[in-house]
């Protein structure tokens, strides 16, 4: 047994500690560490933003308003005067003193877009620090996504990771992701794995094509991708003329996909129908792997797509909608507890794609996700802020009284005209306007990603509600109140969030 493999011994009495809930579990220490080792078309995408993107992550830090519970918050960018103290403001008068006790922010002041853990292990104070923390408690180490670079930040650290190790990641890719839907029994769209190249390409639109005469467009997608950002779609068929073929398909696929994507393309990637019917929606669910294997699923979501051909993600909705949610939860709990045998641990993400033809909706599996991602942090905040649980069979989020929740959330209310809008300038908008999170009713606004609108005029919200029209109605009330707070430019809607 190696060195991690010893180390991820110890993560079983940290979960077990976390997850007791209440206050009642045993002391321990949450690492929430939110390093993006990413690479490609995500990196060039986000690469910039890293830093505030990784104030998403402050919601995760809402756990140590258990009294059982102290945090480690590690990141490049320190947040902002007044930022901590918001999120304190969340909770109870009573219990917001012994949060900021509890809350522990250590900064590794590197404006790269190398991966946190990166930036950590180059910085042996910050590691000291962690460690004078944790001093040999349970504890854990929550990252965005796991490789090799996290796994020597968890040694470096003495701190197991909640997550599946570097060396499985494989299994999130596209390919496989399709493969074990298929052992599982889960309908995917029509496609083809293992794609490298044009040549696999064409022949994959002629699979499609066999399968499904008539398909307008088809979706390339490279294996090792996330977000969306790895996916474009492709137009195969002409209105007047029909089938794009030979040299028209071929022109057709050269101009979608550039000689940059086919060289990451040669790594694999798959090759989909792009599904069409009467109305279309993205769901998706979340499930976590404990220790020994045992999978819990703890949300579904329909997620809002944006992007050019609609294949980025945008922002969520908890929970899936009612005529499929009960489905995505089965399904994502199959997938689950295969990839559980297989060794994976932490959270698992499973994407799908429900289509309705008349009144009957079908559920198509996409992709897996072996991190956590932008249906992560909302759900950290709801768990933390109100208690209660995901009820998979009855496809809602529950309070101990019943009372249900559900939540509408974004990263990306954008507007160039709000660069350098001070934060606490849009706390207090959201307060005055009487919309802010209020604790007695578990429901109202919360803010992330404050630190985005010194970025690029960015920020985030999620919008709880006790429906799904309540929390939806919340939302749009937020993106006007914070676009009330520019003096200049006109007021925005909010657009989505990155993954």
């Amino acid at each position: 047994m190696g060195r991690f493999e010893q180390l991820q011994q110890g993560l079983g009495a940290a979960w077990d500690a976390r997850h007791a809930g209440g206050g009642t579990g045993t002391g321990h220490v949450l690492v929430v560490m939110p390093s993006f080792s990413v690479q490609g078309q995500l990196l060039e995408h986000y690469g910039a933003r890293f830093g505030s993107m990784e104030h998403r992550y402050l919601l995760l830090a809402l756990a140590a308003r258990d009294p059982s519970c102290e945090v480690v918050y590690v990141s490049s960018l320190a947040p902002g005067p007044g930022v901590v103290d918001y999120y304190a403001s969340l909770l109870p008068c009573a219990e917001r003193a012994g949060f900021l006790e509890r809350l522990h922010l250590v900064t590794v002041a590197d404006a790269s877009w190398r991966p946190t853990a990166a930036k950590l292990l180059d910085d042996p104070a910050a590691v000291a620090r962690v460690r004078a923390v944790v001093r040999g408690r349970p504890a854990m180490l929550e990252v965005w996504n796991v490789t090799a670079t996290e796994e020597e930040a968890a040694l470096a650290l003495g701190v197991p990771i909640d997550g599946t190790p570097a060396g499985l990641r494989p299994l999130g890719f596209k390919s496989a992701g399709r493969r074990l839907f298929h052992a599982a029994g889960i309908e995917t769209p029509v496609g083809c794995e293992d794609v490298r190249g044009l040549d696999d390409v064409t022949r994959a639109v002629e699979h499609i094509r066999g399968r499904r005469p008539g398909t307008e467009r088809v979706v390339v997608k490279l294996d090792d991708s996330g977000a969306g950002d790895g996916n474009v779609t492709v137009g195969i068929r002409d209105a007047r003329t029909g089938d794009l073929t030979g040299e028209r398909l071929s022109r057709a696929l050269a101009e979608a996909l550039s000689p940059s994507y086919l060289g990451e393309l040669a790594a694999g990637g798959v090759v989909e129908e792009l599904v069409l019917g009467d109305e279309v929606t993205s769901p998706s669910g979340q499930a976590d792997i404990a220790p020994d294997g045992t999978v819990t699923v703890v949300s579904t979501h329909e997620q809002v797509l944006g992007g050019p051909g609609g294949q980025v993600y945008a922002g969520c909705v908890l929970p899936a909608r009612p005529p499929y949610a009960v489905r995505v939860a089965r399904a994502t709990a199959a997938v689950s507890e295969r990839l559980a045998a297989l060794g994976a641990r932490g959270r698992v993400g499973v994407d799908f794609v429900a289509r309705r033809d008349g009144d009957r909706w079908s559920v198509l599996a996409l992709e897996v996700n072996l991190r956590n991602g932008g249906t992560t942090h909302p759900l950290a905040g709801l768990s933390a802020l109100v208690r209660g649980r995901y009820d998979a069979a009855g496809g809602c989020w529950v309070t101990p009284d019943g009372e249900q929740r559900c939540y509408s959330s974004t990263d990306n209310i954008v507007d160039p005209h709000w660069l350098g809008l001070d934060p606490l300038r849009v706390v207090e908008a959201v307060r005055t306007a009487g919309i802010g999170f209020d604790p007695a009713t578990g429901t109202g606004l919360v803010l992330q990603m404050l630190s985005g609108l010194a970025v690029d005029g960015r920020i985030g919200l999620t919008a709880i509600g006790c429906t799904a029209a309540a929390a939806s109605e919340l939302a749009e009330q937020g993106g006007l109140v914070i676009g009330g707070c520019a003096t200049a430019g006109p007021q925005r809607r909010w657009r989505g969030a990155a993954n």
